[in-house]
């Protein structure tokens, strides 16, 4: 019989944390402002946290934050006279909530300064992360599923977030490989509820196959993705009819297919792991008749072009946001492969340790990025991209879990190059990002790349040879 949420993680602040922050939502009924970051683990959060409030009766105001965005959070405050409950964002502001004059609840898996161990707060604030139970926020819990585990200390009924706290793990990518650590006891969990059955095979999403190849961006396949004579030709020689529903393919066909594809993503020099990937299997979503890629997918879409509320009415049930979150879909996928193509075709500039573009598409550039790592650069070094912005030039950075392996911490790169130029920035060792000052980019350049350069010398040196 499935177990409670107290006995998954036996360190003591796993409890204590949980616990002082539902005591600090139930000793405060009434309307809270739900603070989160527009993609798709943030909205995957935002939803769990909001349909377990309502299942409260509390009223609840979703707001996103596009960012790392500190005078945008201080606004927010000051404009907010009711609790706040800040998900999957915060960790780098924990003094700006210690001032705010109602209580508030932090639920956050990334890297803060001084971790795993938290600044002195006051009563009225709640801090929970993964990284002080020993739990890595990086790979083993993410903000979706953090807020789902909170909600289900709030009240069991809430398992039934399963499909939103798996969808924002897929979207921060943390079911690559298959799922780790609390994750992967949260998973368990939910399939032994049966709010979750396993998905055979890869997701091919798309009408048909020459769809689901062609407008392919995870994997983004050279050659292919973005190219419908292309990939008609690549499945007819498979002896598979281009128009065929991909749903429809018998084992044998599906196994050709993907055969094929590996080898092709093998010839591109893409790194084994992300090549595994597409042999595993994955979930599927009973309640909604989705698979969690798929629902991953709609929901990151929809944050990704500006239209994050969507993502969360679509887990309230609104009939709209569904037709609505495809549509979002469809915009954010040609957006990524329009960026994914620019990549191919024009390359990216190098420095010793690291590697850059630019991108016109703000919502979309660390989508582009992590793409990009994945399937089209030097899996050697890190890469950064630039994208204009009101408040300064927005940073994301990209690595791999092999890099982190070798030594990278993008979270530490960012934060301190972007401190060193009057900016800030954030994230985790694989993933993060900054804001900083336009006119001081190379200069920032100059110090992410000579820290990057101390964090992997070995790397650094092979390709500078």
């Amino acid at each position: 019989m499935p177990s409670g949420p107290e006995g998954l993680v036996d360190h003591p602040a796993f409890r204590i944390e949980l616990e002082r922050a539902r005591s600090l939502l139930f000793a405060h009924p009434g309307r809270w402002r739900i603070l989160y970051h527009y993609d798709g683990d943030g909205i995957a959060s935002a939803s769990c946290a909001v349909r377990a409030l309502q299942r409260l009766g509390f009223p609840a105001q979703a707001t996103a934050l596009l960012a790392v965005e500190r005078p945008r959070m201080v606004e927010l405050l000051a404009a907010t006279s009711t609790p706040v409950m800040v998900v999957d964002t915060g960790a780098s502001w924990l003094d700006l909530f210690a001032a705010h004059p109602h209580p508030v609840i932090v639920l956050d898996h990334h890297q803060y300064p001084g971790a795993p161990s938290p600044p002195p707060l006051p009563d009225t604030v709640a801090f929970v992360d993964p990284l002080d139970w020993g739990v890595d926020g990086m790979n083993e819990m993410c903000a979706s599923t953090l807020t789902w585990l909170f909600t289900v200390f709030l009240d069991a009924r809430n398992w039934d977030n399963a499909p939103y706290g798996v969808s924002g793990a897929i979207a921060d990518r943390q079911h690559v490989g298959g799922f780790k650590g609390l994750n992967a006891r949260l998973v368990e969990e939910a399939r032994e509820r049966m709010f979750l059955t396993k998905a055979v095979g890869p997701p091919l999403l798309g009408g048909s196959l020459e769809e689901s190849i062609a407008l392919s961006v995870d994997p983004y396949l050279t050659g292919l993705s973005g190219r419908a004579v292309e990939s008609r030709a690549f499945l007819t020689a498979l002896g598979l009819d281009p128009q065929r529903p991909p749903n429809g393919l018998e084992p044998p066909e599906m196994r050709r297919l993907v055969e094929a594809v590996s080898n092709r993503m093998v010839r591109q020099g893409v790194r084994p792991e992300f090549v595994a990937a597409l042999h595993e299997d994955g979930l599927f979503v009973p309640s909604l008749g989705l698979r969690a890629e798929e629902l991953a997918n709609l929901q990151n879409a929809t944050g990704r072009i500006g239209a994050p509320g969507v993502g969360v009415a679509l887990a309230l049930g609104d009939p709209a946001a569904l037709a609505q979150a495809r549509d979002a879909e469809r915009t954010w996928r040609q957006g990524v492969l329009n960026g994914l193509e620019r990549i191919e075709k024009g390359g990216v500039y190098s420095l010793r340790a690291l590697q850059w573009f630019e991108s016109p598409d703000g919502s979309l550039a660390g989508t582009q990025a992590g793409l990009a790592m994945n399937y089209l650069l030097d899996s050697r070094r890190p890469v950064f991209v630039f994208t204009s912005a009101r408040d300064g030039l927005k940073v994301s950075a990209r690595g791999t879990t092999w890099l982190v392996g070798q030594g990278l911490d993008l979270a530490t790169v960012c934060r301190t190059a972007a401190g060193r130029v009057g900016g800030e920035g954030g994230g985790h060792r694989v993933a993060s990002g900054a804001t900083i000052p336009p006119e001081r980019r190379e200069e920032f350049l100059t110090i992410a790349d000579d820290l990057v350069g101390h964090q992997l010398p070995a790397l650094a040196t092979e390709v500078a040879s």
